[in-house]
């Protein structure tokens, strides 16, 4: 199903007909069998836990996006990444995912109820499990990254904010795997961090999902460093948008999230309309980040996305086995 924005049609949802669909906030799936599954990003935006609509090219920005991460951190974590087949597609393996989100803060910020920053100026000091000192500033470095885990909601729920004493005392992950998860989580941040900043980002936060496949092996699943699971902010204002009292200038969805406020949603009940502003500069913040992260261009893959997509997966239909090589950043089909 297709939908018009301005001159670009985007893909607000994909079906292929097929028998154990699985559709999340943003994401398609389905098992094919042999140990692998399809996953299909479309152009939904999310926020507070609500599925907003649809917002231009933002799907193939965060499918190659997160394919270029998998192959740049692999050597920290194994990943579930096997082929990018279409700009908006990705077969992965198959794995059982852990049922806890694991969220690394570099900085103290955020704008929902969950967030670092308001309960910590609302005078909380014992965040998920951490102590934080007084005098911390918003926006600021924590004294260290601290691992924040959620639970992950389903049917329009909200995740919720846990320890990581509580992730194994609730039994919702091995207490060796998650000391694993831990150390991993902590790495990827700083891979990310690392690699932000030769592109001119501060990686403030991102979120993890894990996974284990058949053999009991850990593998990094979902997404990884996209503008959807993290806050990045420019490097080169930040000083100056601090010391004014400014937010920091997100290439993220924050600045969605900061425009549904000003709607006055936080995420109770249907949410409004994103005003067509909003999603046109969520578009170039998204394809921005991606050019300077990747150093490659952006390059739109042809459209409609739901017919291209249909003629670039067939052949992982018609036979499992079949399949391309990976292209993390090309444009496709």
């Amino acid at each position: 199903m297709m939908g018009p924005v301005g001159a670009v049609r985007t893909l607000s949802t994909f079906d292929l007909g097929l028998d154990g669909r699985v559709s999340g906030k943003v994401r398609e799936a389905w098992s094919l069998g042999d140990g692998r599954r399809l996953l299909v990003t479309t152009d939904r935006i999310s926020a507070f836990d609500r599925i907003l609509g649809t917002v231009p090219h933002k799907g193939q920005v965060l499918n190659q996006l997160a394919a270029w991460w998998f192959a740049e951190t692999a050597d920290v974590v194994d990943n579930h990444l096997l082929e990018v087949p279409d700009p908006n597609a990705l077969i992965a393996v198959e794995a059982t995912p852990l049922p806890v989100e694991v969220v690394v803060r570099g900085r103290l910020t955020g704008s929902t109820s969950t967030s670092l920053l308001p309960r910590y100026l609302a005078g909380e000091r014992l965040l998920d499990g951490h102590r934080l000192p007084d005098g911390l500033e918003p926006h600021g470095p924590l004294p260290e990254p601290l691992i924040t885990p959620t639970t992950k909601a389903s049917g329009g729920g909200h995740d919720r904010p846990i320890t990581s004493a509580e992730v194994v005392a609730d039994g919702l992950v091995d207490a060796a795997i998650w000391h694993r998860i831990q150390d991993v989580a902590l790495a990827l941040f700083e891979r990310g961090c690392a690699i932000a900043a030769g592109a001119g980002f501060v990686l403030a936060d991102t979120k993890y999902e894990f996974g284990l496949d058949r053999q009991g092996e850990l593998l990094l699943i979902d997404e990884v460093h996209t503008p959807d699971s993290s806050r990045y902010w420019a490097a080169d204002s930040l000083a100056a948008r601090l010391a004014a009292g400014e937010p920091p200038e997100g290439f993220d969805k924050e600045p969605v999230r900061l425009a549904l406020r000003r709607l006055g949603y936080t995420g109770d009940g249907p949410p409004p309309a994103l005003p067509p502003e909003v999603v046109s500069a969520t578009t170039d913040r998204y394809v921005t980040l991606f050019e300077a992260i990747t150093a490659t261009a952006f390059e739109p893959a042809a459209e409609p996305a739901d017919e291209r997509l249909a003629t670039n997966l067939a052949p992982y239909l018609a036979s499992p086995a079949a399949g391309g090589p990976v292209d993390a950043t090309g444009p496709g089909a």
